[in-house]
């Protein structure tokens, strides 16, 4: 069986949904052109084309999980480095609307290449922080599902997620085995920020032999507008 083979079944046994052809096929190039790019940028450590698939592609799928119920007419991607989790949830669900926002300039031109590549469209890309994107009218509170992965602590990450989320909407943070102590160092943040916590869904990833965790939250009323607060400020003082 070929890798990408093997991926369709491992995706399907995932999350019950068979790939398309065509959708085997841009998960395919997507790799293809992340090796290839990497070669020139350091866009990723995760080189080999089996972790990718794991690390990168199945990893980033797994937020289908907590998004199935309610899924997402539109999504932004805070942080969203070589594009994971959002490009891998566009693949496997065309119609989302999809924003990425990442602050690199090489990173975000690797974002816009393989958007095109790959023919995606409803995606827009911004090279910007994320705390000075979370001010942009046209962008707060605008969107149904917010999500990150391995950008930052909890409390950071809420605040760089919820600021972006309509009332009603969810924010996503994917997170390892400290997950649970997180979301406790958390509460107050979630809601100083319209939050709550709506679940932390522990996922299996195929092959992946590390404790994986999907902190949701629900969006309950708006975020005051002095947060996000400028950029720097979330990391070095995080909300309590």
């Amino acid at each position: 069986m070929t890798c990408m083979g093997r991926f369709a079944d491992e995706v399907f046994n995932l999350l019950g949904i068979r790939l398309s052809d065509e959708q085997r096929a841009a998960f395919d190039l997507y790799a293809r052109e992340l090796v290839e790019w990497n070669r020139r940028f350091n866009l990723t450590s995760i080189t080999d084309p089996e972790q990718i698939r794991i690390k990168h592609f199945l990893d980033s799928l797994s937020c289908w999980l907590a998004m199935r119920e309610q899924p997402p007419g539109s999504l932004v991607d805070v942080g969203a480095g070589a594009g994971f989790p959002g490009i891998p949830l566009k693949i496997l669900k065309p119609d989302i609307h999809l924003t990425l926002v990442e602050a690199t300039a090489k990173k975000t031109g690797f974002l816009l290449h393989i958007v095109q590549f790959l023919r995606q469209e409803a995606v827009h890309v911004a090279t910007k922080r994320v705390e000075e994107f979370g001010h942009l009218p046209e962008h707060r509170e605008a969107f149904d599902w917010a999500v990150a992965r391995a950008v930052a602590p909890m409390p950071v990450l809420a605040e760089y997620l919820l600021p972006l989320v309509k009332i009603g909407g969810y924010a996503l943070a994917q997170k390892g085995k400290g997950a649970a102590a997180e979301v406790e160092d958390s509460m107050g943040a979630f809601k100083k920020l319209g939050g709550e916590l709506s679940e932390v869904k522990k996922v299996v990833v195929p092959g992946l032999d590390e404790d994986r965790y999907l902190v949701i939250m629900k969006k309950i009323s708006s975020t005051p507008q002095t947060y996000p607060r400028r950029p720097g400020v979330p990391s070095k003082r995080p909300l309590g």
